[in-house]
């Protein structure tokens, strides 16, 4: 019944001009014709009539006012955007984003809706990855433009394009029995250096083929080294049935001098997001160089663990 109501009484811009034109057209008559017959009948203006005409004649431009006043709120709510993307739209702030990781502030900062934000993190609750930056491009509402704009600062790690498996070695191994030659495989008890040991090496031991030494050599080159074992787990490795054959030489660390690296080289680590790296120089450039990184421990960009495994990478000289 209201929207009956809405679309029988409704008026154009144009006829509500009209409407207005006429009504004025009728005051004048109104006023011209009161005119004429207190003229016929002789009778002059008097002082409380003129007040009289006066008080009439601003209540119809206070009329006229609010014609026009309604007629501009009216076609400012129907040319309002109805739609919530377009609402919740906030100016990004442009930095390397990992989506398989970040939070939903994060997102929010790069300059997707909140609804959007929300989405992308049930996506990944439910096991959902994005293996690839063009996968990002799949987000329902996301538009090109925007797609776009985030597309140099989208970073996926290597352990991201890894799809998991039933079974990881056995499948890497069969794989790779069926298109190279059958590799002599070491005894057991033997021992490899994980921080030293190329690809060919990492073959040699049993459960690991081409694919999962690349995987270890490519990761270890982006950490700077491994510290301990239980590292492998980030890249989706059981580190359990590698424990026997690995050994590690600390020494054979890179790490980062972090009163010389800029914000780029040190968000390029695992450890080290855009966000951190950034407070790390900052901190560098307000108070001089690093000796250590307790005066993070207050930082909300650093949590305990973060600062323990991130201090074992970074050079303070």
């Amino acid at each position: 019944m209201r929207r009956f109501f809405r679309a029988f009484f409704y008026f154009s811009r144009s006829e509500r001009r009209g409407l207005v034109v006429w009504l004025i057209l009728i005051f004048l008559v109104i006023l011209v014709n009161g005119i004429y017959s207190d003229r016929q009948h002789g009778i002059s203006f008097t002082e409380k009539g003129l007040e009289v005409q006066e008080e009439a004649v601003e209540e119809y431009r206070a009329f006229v006012a609010s014609v026009r006043r309604r007629e501009a709120e009216e076609e400012q709510r129907w040319s309002r955007p109805w739609n919530g993307y377009l609402q919740d739209k906030v100016e990004p702030v442009l930095a390397p984003f990992n989506p398989n990781t970040v939070d939903s502030v994060t997102f929010r900062r790069l300059g997707l809706p909140g609804w959007m934000a929300r989405n992308i993190l049930r996506y990944r609750e439910k096991g959902g990855k994005f293996r690839h930056p063009e996968d990002f491009r799949k987000i329902y509402g996301l538009t090109e433009e925007l797609y776009r704009t985030l597309a140099p600062y989208i970073r996926i790690t290597q352990a991201d394009t890894v799809r998991p498996r039933p079974s990881l070695f056995l499948v890497d191994v069969q794989a790779d029995s069926l298109s190279r030659p059958i590799i002599e495989k070491y005894a057991p008890g033997t021992k490899v250096d994980l921080n030293r040991a190329d690809t060919a090496e990492l073959k040699k031991i049993p459960g690991i083929g081409s694919g999962i030494a690349r995987l270890i050599v490519g990761y270890r080159q982006r950490l700077g080294g491994f510290c301990h074992i239980g590292q492998l787990r980030e890249i989706n490795l059981d580190d359990s049935k590698l424990d026997e054959w690995f050994v590690i030489d600390s020494s054979a660390l890179v790490r980062i001098p972090v009163n010389r690296a800029g914000v780029t080289r040190l968000s390029r680590h695992p450890y080290i997001n855009f966000y951190q790296a950034k407070a790390l120089v900052e901190y560098r450039k307000k108070h001089g160089p690093l000796k250590n990184l307790k005066p993070f421990r207050l930082y909300e960009e650093f949590t305990p663990t973060d600062l323990e495994r991130i201090a074992r990478y970074l050079s303070f000289e």
